[in-house]
């Protein structure tokens, strides 16, 4: 159930962020969707690891759930202070370099269709990272993309997946 709480959290905040990259919403209503996504995944992820039967998959899930956590907080944050994004986007090269095996693990030992979508999803989550990289490391014009990627990720590898885990499909 862990898992359709953040993803559920992950689709709302990547379809709001599309949203607020598209210009339809304002960049001081991003913050609350942002600062609660990042909050709730910070919240699990430190469960999975310090809880009752915190392991080695746990950990390892945690430090991954902690990238996202992390992304949503420093939007968050430029948002607040009025940063450039330039950092955050330095990150989103770090994250979608450090998912990589992760998503090739999670493809190549794949025994459900879930098990396939959780690792397409991860290669999903690092083409996005590439893109904030690109968006905001090196200043790319790419912003009406990178809004519609981010909404199709937010409903197809978030939204969808965590509305059916969290009803028992999944």
């Amino acid at each position: 159930m862990l898992t359709g709480l953040v993803l559920l959290y992950v689709g709302a905040v990547l379809c709001l962020n599309s949203l607020w990259m598209a210009d339809q919403i304002d960049s001081r209503e991003i913050v609350p969707i942002n600062l609660a996504s990042g909050t709730i995944a910070a919240v699990v992820a430190g469960y999975m690891a310090l809880g009752p039967g915190a392991d080695d998959t746990s950990i390892a899930a945690a430090a991954m759930t902690l990238l996202f956590a992390i992304t949503y907080l420093w939007v968050a944050w430029n948002r607040l202070t009025g940063g450039d994004g330039r950092g955050l986007g330095w990150f989103s090269l770090f994250v979608a370099i450090t998912v990589l095996p992760v998503a090739w693990r999670e493809v190549a030992d794949a025994d459900s269709a879930f098990a396939l979508w959780l690792g397409l999803s991860w290669l999903t989550w690092s083409g996005l990272w590439v893109l904030y990289f690109v968006a905001l490391a090196l200043r790319a014009p790419i912003s009406r993309a990178v809004a519609l990627a981010t909404g199709l990720a937010g409903v197809f590898t978030g939204w969808l997946p965590g509305v059916l885990i969290l009803n028992g499909f999944g």
